[in-house]
């Protein structure tokens, strides 16, 4: 096990100096244009120069690239063109805004994921299997902006039970993050329970489940403690791949609603080539799509004695 948490680790580290390596490149490797558009179009050739051999941009790209990951390493992300504070200041109230909002929204989506995947598998064909199939494809079907405009319809405009932005100019409110959580729920839902549905159907199917159901054990005693911890292993591989999802994909989520999270930022970022910001929410991302992998490999070799003996 320790073994295969280095090698891990080891993977993990190589993805993201190459990863960091590629962004770079992308980004900064044509100083001209990084001069332009950090100081706009209009800026003499003068000016450019000035202030790319004020910021060190003519020494070699080697240099550029180790300078810039040292100060990444400590925690020096650079200067924000669009918010005029350091990179720092900005990005971590909103990845913690998008914490909040993704875990609430995996949370609710994983409980019941879970138990209707669970109902469903316990009897395959049958109505209830039917029933939140069918649901969970419609739900998964419908784009985060349409399910975004018919909620906001329903309970902003005609209802007006909800905020319909969720800017949190005022503070933190519950309130408005209802829909937003509303919209990710919809949408995330029915893959967790197609998933565990899948799963249950299969160890229902099993020779040891239909042995403690021929020997007389109570129904709700087999499925307890049978077949319910073997039927959730890899419904948990798919609830940790949802976490490099809520931090990328709520951008549309929070567009809509104006929610100052990580994706809401990413875009802005963009569209402002605000470089520094663009370059560390990029690494920020890969980081942390990398972890929460390694600690589902971990988790999935603990439920699943076979990989842990290997």
């Amino acid at each position: 096990m320790l073994i295969f948490m280095l090698r891990r680790f080891g993977t993990m580290v190589l993805t993201m100096v190459v990863v960091s390596i590629l962004v770079f490149l992308l980004l900064e490797i044509n100083v001209e244009s990084v001069a332009t558009k950090v100081l706009g179009p209009y800026t003499s050739q003068e000016q450019r120069e000035i202030w790319l051999r004020e910021n060190g941009y003519f020494d070699p790209a080697v240099l550029r690239y180790l300078r810039w990951l040292g100060n990444f390493v400590i925690g020096d992300f650079g200067d924000s063109v669009r918010f005029k504070v350091p990179v720092a200041d900005v990005l971590w109230p909103r990845l913690g805004n998008t914490g909040i909002l993704g875990g609430v929204a995996l949370l609710i989506a994983s409980v019941i994921g879970l138990t209707l995947g669970v109902l469903a598998g316990m009897r395959e064909g049958g109505f209830r299997d039917r029933a939140a199939s069918v649901t969970a494809i419609l739900t998964t079907s419908v784009p985060e902006f349409a399910s975004a405009v018919f909620l906001s319809v329903i309970f902003v405009f005609n209802l007006q039970l909800l905020p319909g932005t969720s800017g949190m100019a005022e503070g933190f409110d519950p309130a408005q993050l209802v829909l937003p959580v509303m919209v990710l729920v919809i949408y995330d839902w029915g893959y967790i329970a197609r998933m565990t549905r899948a799963s249950m159907a299969e160890v229902m199917m099993t020779h040891y489940i239909r042995t403690a159901v021929l020997k007389g054990l109570p129904y709700g005693q087999v499925i307890r403690r049978h077949a319910l911890r073997n039927a959730l292993i890899a419904p948990f591989t798919v609830i940790m791949l949802q976490f490099p999802w809520l931090l990328t994909g709520v951008v549309v989520v929070e567009s809509m609603f104006n929610y100052k999270g990580f994706g809401y930022l990413l875009v802005q970022a963009a569209a402002n080539n605000d470089i520094d910001l663009v370059l560390s929410c990029g690494l920020i991302s890969v980081i942390i799509v990398l972890v929460t992998q390694l600690i589902s490999d971990i988790g999935y070799a603990f439920l699943n004695p076979r990989i842990r003996v290997a």
